[in-house]
Order: C-alpha cells, then sequence, then structure tokens
C-alpha cells in the first residue's frame, strides 16, 4: 500500500472527519426539528383554543341548567303554595258544611219534636176521657161489658201509638214535689206522709223525650196545724201581753 493511501485512510477514520461529514448533513436535521416543534406548537395552541371552547359551552350549559333549576323550583313553590291554600279553602268550605249540616239536622229535630208535640198534645183530652171512662163506669150487663172491652182496646191502641212515638206518662205518687213536673192543685194535711209529698195526681203528666208535654197535676201532702183551744189562745195571749209590760 502506497503511503497517500494510508493517509487518505487515516484521515477517513478520524473523528474529525466523521464530525465533518455529521455535519453535512444537520441542515436538514435541523430543518425537521424545527417543523417538528413549529407543529407541535400549533396542535398545542388548537388544543388549547378548543380546551376553552369545551369550557364555555360547559360553563354555558351549567348556567343554563342552574336557571332551569331555580325556575323549576320557583314553579314548584308557586304549586306548593297554590295546594296549601286550595286545602285551606277545602277545610273552611268543609268545616262550615259540616256546620249547616249540624244545624239543618238539629232544626229538622226540633221541627219534629214540636210536630209531635203539637199532635200528642191534641191526643191527650181522648186519653183522659178513656182513662176516665174506665175507673167511673162499671159495666154490669154483658152488652155493657161488651163495649167496655171495645173502647178499652181502642185505648191500650192509643196508648201503645204513643209509647211508640216517645211518649211516657208521669208517676208521681209516693215522690216529692217537683214543679219543673208537677202542678199541686191541692194540699192534704197528713201525718201519713213528709211535707211536700205528693199523695194523689188528679190529672195524668206526659214527657216526649225530655219535653215536658204536661205537667201532672197533683194533691201535696202538708203538715197537721196544731189546734188550739180557747183556753190556750187566752193564756198565750195573756203571756203575750205580760212580755210587752
Amino acid at each position: 500500500m502506497s503511503e497517500e493511501q494510508k493517509q487518505q485512510e487515516t484521515v477517513s477514520d478520524s473523528p474529525e472527519v466523521s464530525q465533518a461529514e455529521n455535519s453535512i448533513d444537520s441542515p436538514e436535521l435541523e430543518l425537521e426539528s424545527t417543523v417538528d416543534s413549529t407543529a407541535s406548537v400549533e396542535i398545542d395552541s388548537e388544543t388549547a383554543e378548543n380546551d376553552g371552547e369545551v369550557a364555555s359551552e360547559q360553563e354555558e350549559i351549567f348556567a343554563a341548567f342552574q336557571q332551569e333549576n331555580a325556575n323549576l323550583k320557583k314553579l314548584l313553590d308557586e304549586k306548593s303554595n297554590q295546594a296549601d291554600l286550595t286545602k285551606a279553602q277545602y277545610a273552611r268550605v268543609a268545616a262550615d258544611f259540616e256546620k249547616f249540616r249540624r244545624r239543618t239536622a238539629k232544626e229538622k229535630e226540633n221541627h219534629e219534636t214540636q210536630a209531635k208535640k203539637d199532635v200528642i198534645t191534641l191526643l191527650l183530652p181522648v186519653v183522659d176521657n178513656f182513662e176516665r171512662a174506665r175507673t167511673q163506669l162499671k159495666p154490669e150487663s154483658e152488652g155493657e161489658k161488651a163495649i167496655h172491652g171495645s173502647y178499652q182496646g181502642v185505648y191500650k191502641t192509643l196508648v201503645e201509638c204513643l209509647k211508640k212515638m216517645g211518649v211516657s206518662a208521669m208517676r208521681p205518687e209516693g215522690k216529692e214535689f217537683d214543679p219543673n213536673f208537677h202542678e199541686a192543685m191541692l194540699r192534704e194535711q197528713t201525718n201519713e206522709y213528709p211535707e211536700g209529698t205528693v199523695i194523689e195526681q188528679l190529672m195524668r203528666g206526659y214527657i216526649l223525650g225530655d219535653t215536658i208535654l204536661r205537667h201532672a197535676m197533683v194533691k201535696v201532702a202538708v203538715p197537721i196545724e196544731p189546734v188550739i183551744t180557747s183556753e190556750e189562745k187566752n193564756t198565750e195571749e195573756e203571756q203575750q201581753e205580760n212580755n210587752n209590760l
């Protein structure tokens, strides 16, 4: 091998030659690197813009949801207030209707009671006549007994009808006189009964439920007054005169 060839090989194998060769290719590498970095910057910019747009859209959607939620809440409150008002109105109407129903039922009951009272009051003299005939008449013949049994049957039927209507007869004999139920027609002095006791019922009284149709006319017991003789009377007068002196 010649000396020149050896020198050329030595030169080609040296680091400086290699660096020079590398330096020849470097402009293309630098250009590619610049292009890549520029593209990366552009991509990052586009990504940032897209992210900003997405965030803005999300904020707008969230704001719209908040507004819709507020509107729904307001509407719900209005409906709730209307429902409460409707309930209050319904409760008031129901209370007024219940009062009206009770008042109407009470008035109806009072009218029915008054009507029954008026009719029964007109029938009481008929009952009195039947009772008077039963106590005073003493049938002897078969015909009289048949007639007596017939009108007594009518009397019993009338009494049963009065009982079904709620009428009850007073039984004041032997009880204490009560001006709410009794009317004193006679007073009899006696020691057999306490003072104020009803001895006899002269005319029967009747009650319809808690309403008095007619007071019982009665005879009431009073204590016997002591009999004062003329001598006792003179002695009592003398004692009074001496006391006055």
